[in-house]
């Protein structure tokens, strides 16, 4: 066997598997971003925005005062939409993995520390989406350069 054959191009047959794996992948993302999407809109940044009795208590708790639930609540449901948006969905991903680390820490040194693990779920999951959206997010970032 020679040097040259050693090296030799990928077989088309790599080709398809590889081909294959991301497609599945994409796939399984788009199921976890549609029901982390669900979640962020109905469960989570809705009752914020209306003022739901809990949510309210919650923020009462934190002691950042009630705009703050405002906030949260509005950067919930657009990271939401944003996860829907092919184009979007990894600037969204990033920007929610920021709102995570901030659940993150309000459990651990408000609220319940047990309580972390949820939202630390969600950002090893956007982690995934936004590292997979990753060429779609340089696009997008370079057509706002110019």
């Amino acid at each position: 066997m020679t040097a040259q054959t050693a090296h030799a191009a990928p077989s088309t047959t790599a080709i398809a598997t590889d081909t294959a794996g991301h497609g599945t992948r994409r796939k399984v993302l788009w199921g976890a971003q549609i029901l982390l999407a669900a979640f962020l809109l109905i469960g989570s940044g809705l009752p914020k925005l209306v003022g739901q009795a809990d949510a309210v208590e919650t923020f009462d708790l934190i002691g950042w005062g009630q705009w703050f639930r405002y906030v949260t609540g509005v950067i919930e449901v657009t990271g939401a939409i944003g996860l829907l948006i092919p184009r979007l969905a990894g600037l969204a991903a990033t920007g929610l993995i920021g709102l995570m680390a901030g659940a993150i820490l309000t459990q651990i040194l408000v609220i319940d520390p047990a309580w972390s693990a949820l939202p630390a779920a969600f950002a090893i999951v956007f982690a995934t989406i936004a590292y997979d959206r990753r060429t779609e997010t340089r696009q997008v970032l370079r057509s706002l350069k110019r």
